[in-house]
């Protein structure tokens, strides 16, 4: 106050002030967001606060969250403050149509538009649901689902030349395909499908529960097929490794006893496939919806009603742009031509020497971490 008169308070001042005693009054609740994205031209989910250069799903995110009141701005700086836990963390330019994240937000009017209009077109929120209050989406998913859409001349004999666009994928090779896909059936040492883990490591030990090849259809003159696979959980790198492996093979770059071979204790050169194609599909949590799913307080955790607008996410922004991408940068073509340079026969020792030696050359096959849960 300035001889006596009270300063008057500009509106902007009073609306602000308004817009916090409203968020006074709206609790937070304990929720799950599912989220679809085209991870291209982003460095993965899983958000690097203090590093702007590379950008991520969650810098997205936290930045609609804010503007859309549902959480303080101070817990975008601070993510724990909110309880935040993404289900999977999706690397570089890996695609979801079925993530999930929890996090305590207020629970305002029509948040799921408001979310989703402060996010670009490529991220959606398709659905919302209330959770128990201790429930965390990593550690409450019994498993996940990945699938991985690939050119089926991927899987062309490598003594043949093909033309890509022309190629297309026999019942035979298919065959062979989902033969050796069904393999990584059970519990196995992965130690070899990622790095940083020894043959030792308890953890590098993964439980997968089905892996097939669907029947591939023809997009923009070129024939796809998706690779489907539902685990407990995966390592960075596990799943292009696996796919990577099984090409080798129907290629004729490797034995099938390779894939033996890979899970026992020795160093077996397996090769990563390209990130592009990697789509997280869905997670599940079956122990969590069988004990409070229909407790009268809150829904199970499935998406029944939403698959409608994730079908139409994937037709819109995953697929066209796994295709266009493949087509214009050619990362299955250019991926294949570095497989000569591995190794498929050689003792651990010779490989040693071999890495020594070939630097320079196995640097081609890149050194992003594209796609799948990392412990």
């Amino acid at each position: 106050e300035e001889n006596g008169h009270p300063n008057k308070r500009l509106k902007r001042d009073v609306d602000k002030e308004d817009a916090e005693d409203q968020n006074k009054k709206t609790p937070k609740r304990k929720i799950v967001l599912l989220m679809a994205y085209s991870g291209k031209g982003y460095h993965g989910m899983q958000r690097n606060v203090g590093s702007s250069q590379f950008k991520t799903i969650e810098d997205d995110l936290v930045s609609a969250l804010v503007q859309s009141g549902c959480i303080p701005e101070n817990h975008g700086e601070d993510m724990k403050k909110m309880s935040f836990q993404r289900c999977a963390r999706t690397d570089k330019g890996v695609s979801a149509a079925g993530q999930i994240v929890s996090l305590k937000v207020r629970l305002i009017d029509d948040i799921l538009e408001k979310i989703n209009n402060h996010l670009p077109s490529h991220i959606r929120i398709l659905g919302l649901k209330r959770v128990t209050g201790g429930f965390n989406s990593k550690n409450k998913c019994d498993a996940r689902t990945y699938s991985y859409m690939l050119p089926t001349f991927a899987f062309a004999h490598k003594d043949h030349s093909v033309q890509e666009e022309v190629y297309r994928l026999d019942r035979e090779t298919l065959e062979r395909v989902n033969k050796l896909l069904a393999c990584y059936k059970g519990t196995h040492n992965f130690h070899n499908f990622t790095s940083q883990k020894g043959p030792k490591d308890p953890s590098a030990k993964r439980y997968i529960m089905e892996m097939y090849c669907g029947e591939p259809f023809v997009r923009e003159n070129m024939e796809f097929a998706v690779i489907k696979v539902k685990g407990q959980s995966f390592m960075m790198h596990q799943i292009r490794k696996m796919i990577g492996l099984v090409i080798a093979v129907v290629k004729g770059y490797a034995a099938e006893s390779i894939m033996e071979r890979s899970w026992g204790e020795e160093k077996v050169d397996v090769p990563k496939a390209p990130g592009l194609g990697l789509v997280l599909e869905r997670v599940h949590f079956e122990k969590y919806n069988r004990r409070f799913g229909n407790d009268g307080l809150h829904e199970p955790l499935e998406w029944t009603e939403e698959e409608e607008k994730i079908a139409v996410f994937k037709e819109q922004y995953i697929y066209p742009t796994i295709i266009n991408t493949e087509r214009e940068e050619k990362s299955m073509a250019n991926w294949l031509s570095t497989l000569p340079i591995h190794d498929f026969n050689s003792s651990a020792v010779e490989m040693q020497t071999n890495i020594k030696n070939s630097k320079n050359s196995s640097d081609l096959e890149g050194s992003d971490g594209c796609g799948d849960d990392s412990d």
